[in-house]
């Protein structure tokens, strides 16, 4: 179900000033501790049945496991600047890293060194590839994240010598939180989220959370309910500022100059700043280029397995739909390696496709175009008139709609949003995303076409998921055969986020007094 909007009675308000907790080190169970050291082997085999065909396989397990790192980042010392240390950042896998790319962005510009680590294959390819320049220059080293084995953790401490530990969104260690603690690391956990599912299953080993909870430094939350819950679990209220989702922050990869170099040659003029007067049109380039002029255009961006066969089904009633015979579907697959086989979906569905890798000329009879290519996402966004994000269609929890919205494109989106539900509630409240059975969701025009979620909801004939795709196909209509309609659900989605950029800036802020504080904290001891 949905979740309540970032409400502004949080227990303790984004611009309180941060204070350090005391010292006191709380040490995970012992029985946590046995677990690890058994596991760690069983681990190390699982790394081996995943990575050993990899090139970089030996490379892998050596950073894993502590035997063998990059050289630290260096600092470029000027006269009006101070070496101001390094700072480690665990992303899990890619959607944490994209998520906080901006704010690394921004420690890194304020003269900062970052050391980012991942847990997964794709997380690792993506903070390679988003930060390639900053690991190229020796501002950022980049490597996979230590097991939460003690002898690791320490090992990979000496090396790294961070002045602070960002934790991004969730995933947490016991064994990494309490070395930390011993060494005096402030330890923050950034855009923190907590589930009602995650908050379950911490509660299942209701010491090792508290033991983590306790170490902690400081807690920055997405919203009122997850600082709750990590209130619950066994932080004190003093840990935790609740200060909105850096998922609002428009990510702008630095080296992805395929997205720019698409939007030269398929031209798109959309309002990318609110309330720009600029017709949502295509450009005449864009007609001669892809010959698309006139045609609704809708892309199913990020798409993961078993969402394509319902996008698809989706295209082929709008297709017989009088109003919307000539609508173009594009399918933008989350991951590479299933390019083919949502090619070959596309095939079997019977629908006259082009593929964006094979250079396909879009013709008057194609349905579908298969974006199968890397870096142009939001060139696709950009394109479309409406947007539908994947990840939600399955229980993977829904990619980022911040991305179409920011470029004016209305959002429709699946009932598995849990990543991001702050997020897809407040994008619902002003009209610019449409999730069924969302109680937030006010249309942007009186006119627009209401969607009867409660008739849908009280029937048990039908599956779930066939319900949602029901509604999902009835706002498509709304929108796609009333393309002004959709403009002004798109614009009230691009004001909504440049509102809520600001909380780059509150959580930047709330990082550097930690570690000012801590600074401080430590010249004074060092003084006594």
């Amino acid at each position: 179900m949905p979740s309540s909007p970032i409400s502004s009675d949080c227990a303790l308000e984004a611009t309180d000033p941060v204070s350090l907790p005391s010292r006191t080190v709380y040490t995970a169970p012992l029985y946590y501790q046995c677990a690890i050291g058994l596991l760690k082997p069983l681990y190390r085999l699982q790394v081996w049945q995943r990575s050993h065909n990899r090139g970089n396989y030996q490379q892998e397990v050596a950073q894993r496991f502590g035997k063998q790192y990059p050289p630290r980042p260096v600092a470029k010392v000027t006269n009006a600047q101070t070496d101001k240390g390094v700072i480690w950042c665990h992303a899990v896998s890619l959607g944490e890293t994209n998520t906080v790319a901006p704010l690394l962005d921004t420690l890194l510009a304020d003269g900062y060194q970052i050391w980012l680590t991942n847990t997964t294959q794709t997380g690792f390819a993506r903070g390679a590839s988003r930060f390639a320049d900053d690991i190229a220059q020796g501002r950022m080293c980049h490597c996979y994240g230590p097991v939460d084995s003690p002898t690791v953790i320490e090992a990979f401490l000496a090396h790294v010598k961070p002045i602070a530990a960002l934790f991004v969104e969730t995933e947490l260690w016991a064994n990494i939180l309490t070395k930390l603690s011993e060494h005096h690391i402030p330890s923050i956990l950034v855009n923190g989220r907590l589930s009602a599912s995650s908050f379950q299953s911490y509660q299942k080993i209701a010491a090792v959370s508290a033991s983590m909870m306790k170490n902690l430094t400081l807690i920055i939350a997405q919203d009122s309910e997850s600082a709750k819950r990590f209130r619950q679990l066994g932080a004190s209220s003093a840990q935790i500022r609740v200060a909105g989702s850096l998922k609002w922050v428009i990510n702008k990869p630095k080296y992805e100059d395929k997205a720019a170099d698409i939007e030269d040659s398929y031209l798109v003029e959309k309002p990318s700043v609110p309330n720009q007067e600029a017709e949502s049109v295509k450009e005449p380039k864009l007609a001669k280029e892809m010959n698309i002029t006139g045609r609704p255009i809708w892309v199913a961006a990020s798409t993961h397995s078993g969402e394509e066969e319902t996008v698809l089904s989706l295209h082929q009633q709008l297709l017989s739909h009088p109003a919307l015979a000539d609508a173009l579907l594009i399918i933008v697959p989350r991951h590479p390696e299933r390019f083919d086989e949502v090619a070959a979906l596309i095939q079997e569905s019977e629908l006259t496709m082009a593929r964006r890798s094979a250079e396909d000329t879009i013709h008057v009879d194609t349905q579908v175009y298969l974006a199968d290519s890397m870096g142009e996402l939001m060139a696709w966004y950009k394109l479309a008139d409406v947007a539908l994000v994947g990840g939600s269609l399955v229980d993977v929890g829904g990619h980022n709609p911040v991305e179409p919205a920011s470029v004016a494109t209305p959002v429709v989106m699946g009932r598995y949003t849990q990543s991001c539900q702050s997020v897809v509630d407040k994008l619902a409240e002003v009209g610019a995303l449409y999730q069924p059975h969302n109680i937030f969701y006010r249309p942007v025009t009186a006119n627009a076409a209401t969607i009867d979620d409660t008739s849908q909801q009280s029937s048990r004939k039908k599956p779930a998921a066939k319900e949602d795709a029901a509604l999902i196909y009835q706002q498509l209509v709304s929108w796609l055969s009333d393309l002004e309609g959709a403009k002004q659900a798109g614009q009230a989605g691009a004001r909504m986020t440049m509102q809520q950029q600001a909380v780059l800036t509150r959580q930047f802020t709330m990082i550097k007094e930690v570690i000012e504080q801590h600074v401080i904290q430590k010249l004074s001891q060092e003084l006594l």
